[in-house]
């Protein structure tokens, strides 16, 4: 990346990251306002106007609170997340496939969230250890997902296909075979009618197990740097990344979960709120664990890297082809306009991946060995 690019990067980088925290304390402010000067309250007893069912309530409510704050972000995701995009030379999506795909993951969005939002509130209503239980029901449901994504939620918005290169394949399926990896496939999928960014995935559990590989990756990269990127994505597997990722994100939900209910008892009275399970002060539940996400995400950012770093280490071990992995960052740098060198405090807070320079650097040193 020559030095016109970095600082194309940097600039890019800074502007997403001004409008993300600017985007992320107003929203913050208006929902604390919304609770403390008691329109929540008002419209829990607006949607109670209309039914005498709670749960037909909380439909209401959640309606109202969702096309709200999709009207108020709207001209920011217009701005910084389609002009931004294209100003930047990243995206190939026209403004009307922009506004579909988005009203396709709002309304898929809301098919995965209801019976969640109905569980939860038979859950808050009935059960003092509501969160133990939600807990243990986010656990599976977020394993059914991972497992139908690949087959049924992900063709929704891309369509996949078995790669054609066939030297290719066979290689990976060695690699695969080797590593005593059993995987339904591997997949290319049409990334480039929506951005010129390129990416590669392990997804998907049990039978739906696949690698998905960008369409743009296959076309942009040699054989022997995308072999390197399926090489890091079979690191996750071979290091149990997977694995250890569920049981950090169930303890995590246990953990949280437990947090946050200690909270919302301890500040319902302060709010003017009596139960749990009023829906007006549901969304003091959101301002908590809006917080909560803020304080802990730097652990999950520090666990993510440490994974990305091992399965950098597995591929430039299993390739033996530190030159191949080096003009892979390198490459993905560029086209994704990623800062190669970001600001430390940046990187440690919200990065799950280290930054470029840091895994070049590392893979280098996994390439020579120890002195």
């Amino acid at each position: 990346m020559d030095e016109s690019r970095k600082i194309l990067a940097k600039k890019y980088e800074k502007i997403k990251l001004v409008v993300g925290i600017t985007e992320a304390i107003i929203s913050f402010i208006l929902l604390v306002l919304f609770v403390s000067l008691g329109y929540s309250k008002k419209l829990e007893l607006f949607s109670y106007s209309y039914t005498s069912s709670a749960y037909l309530a909380l439909l209401i409510f959640g309606l109202c609170v969702g096309i709200t704050a999709s009207l108020l972000s709207f001209p920011v995701d217009y701005i910084f997340g389609f002009r931004l995009e294209h100003k930047f030379g990243l995206s190939n999506q026209s403004l009307a496939k922009w506004f579909i795909d988005k009203l396709k993951t709002a309304l898929v969005g809301a098919l995965i969230a209801l019976p969640i939002a109905f569980l939860f509130y038979y859950l808050i209503s009935n059960y003092d250890l509501w969160w133990l239980y939600l807990a243990c029901i986010v656990w599976v449901y977020s394993a059914l997902l991972a497992q139908i994504a690949p087959i049924i939620i992900f063709p929704l918005f891309y369509k996949f296909k078995p790669i054609e290169n066939e030297t290719l394949r066979e290689t990976i399926m060695n690699m695969c075979q080797k590593a005593g990896f059993k995987v339904k496939g591997v997949f290319s999928f049409d990334m480039s009618k929506n951005t010129k960014k390129a990416n590669a995935a392990f997804t998907g559990l049990g039978s739906s197990r696949r690698i998905i590989i960008s369409d743009t990756l296959i076309s942009g990269f040699s054989d022997e740097e995308i072999e390197t990127v399926f090489a890091h994505e079979l690191g996750h597997y071979k290091k149990g990344h997977i694995k250890k990722g569920i049981l950090i994100s169930s303890l995590g939900a246990f953990i949280g979960l437990f947090v946050m209910s200690a909270s919302y008892n301890f500040l319902l009275p302060k709010f003017g709120f009596t139960h749990a399970w009023e829906i007006g002060a549901l969304p003091l539940l959101s301002l908590i664990a809006t917080v909560w996400a803020f304080i802990t995400m730097p652990i999950g950012s520090s666990i993510s890297r440490k994974f990305e770093f091992e399965a950098d280490r597995f591929a430039v071990e299993t390739t033996k082809n530190f030159p191949a992995f080096e003009s892979t960052m390198e490459k993905l740098s560029f086209q994704n306009l990623a800062n190669p060198e970001p600001n430390k405090f940046v990187e440690f807070w919200s990065y799950s991946h280290p930054s470029i320079k840091r895994r070049i650097d590392a893979a280098r040193e996994y390439s020579v060995g120890p002195a």
